[in-house]
């Protein structure tokens, strides 16, 4: 499965205008050209660009980065302002995959930083993430299917109502290997 953020559907758009125009924002609040966010965020002019206009489908990790050059977090990016989220909003639609995988960016933390996100893994979904920065960690709790957490160390299998913590500045990923949904909370700290 692709770590590309969702594109396909309307809230899935509206998510890549709204980090494409908060990108933006902070650049030019900085005094930045493109050029110089690209290079501080290891990324392509023409894919900076592109991200800036809601054209571009980016990794996670590449916002993340773009985020991170900034001195902003990937939350601060991607969820709406307190006044668009209503009650009925369950969640920011920030993942998506074509089997029907999906993650939603639930809330974030300011001081100190944190990310609750909900999970969903299609039978034989992957999701292949990037290292976060060092330190970081991810707790994750299994609400239903299993979840595998393929790492350095070898794959870690999760069923409902069972948790873990790992180190998420190392390469990971997210396997459905079941016959059903995995669904799973997962808290982001440090990254």
């Amino acid at each position: 499965m692709s770590s590309e953020v969702a594109a396909d559907s309307q809230a899935a758009q509206e998510f890549v205008t709204r980090i494409g125009g908060r990108i933006r924002a902070l650049r030019k609040q900085r005094g930045w050209g493109v050029q110089q966010l690209a290079d501080a965020g290891r990324v392509s002019r023409r894919m900076l660009t592109d991200i800036e206009l809601g054209q571009a489908n980016p990794s996670l990790a590449t916002v993340d980065r773009v985020a991170r050059a900034l001195d902003t977090d990937f939350a601060a990016l991607a969820l709406p302002e307190d006044d668009a989220a209503g009650p009925e909003v369950e969640g920011t639609l920030v993942w998506e995959a074509p089997d029907g995988s999906h993650a939603l960016l639930l809330g974030a933390t300011q001081d100190p930083r944190a990310e609750l996100w909900r999970w969903t893994l299609a039978p034989t979904g992957r999701y292949d993430a990037e290292p976060d920065r060092r330190g970081a960690q991810e707790i994750h709790h299994v609400l239903s299917g299993r979840l595998t957490l393929a790492l350095e160390t070898g794959p870690q299998v999760l069923g409902p109502g069972q948790s873990a913590v790992i180190a998420s500045d190392q390469q990971y990923a997210y396997l459905n290997e079941g016959a059903e949904p995995a669904v799973f909370v997962r808290v982001v700290t440090g990254a």
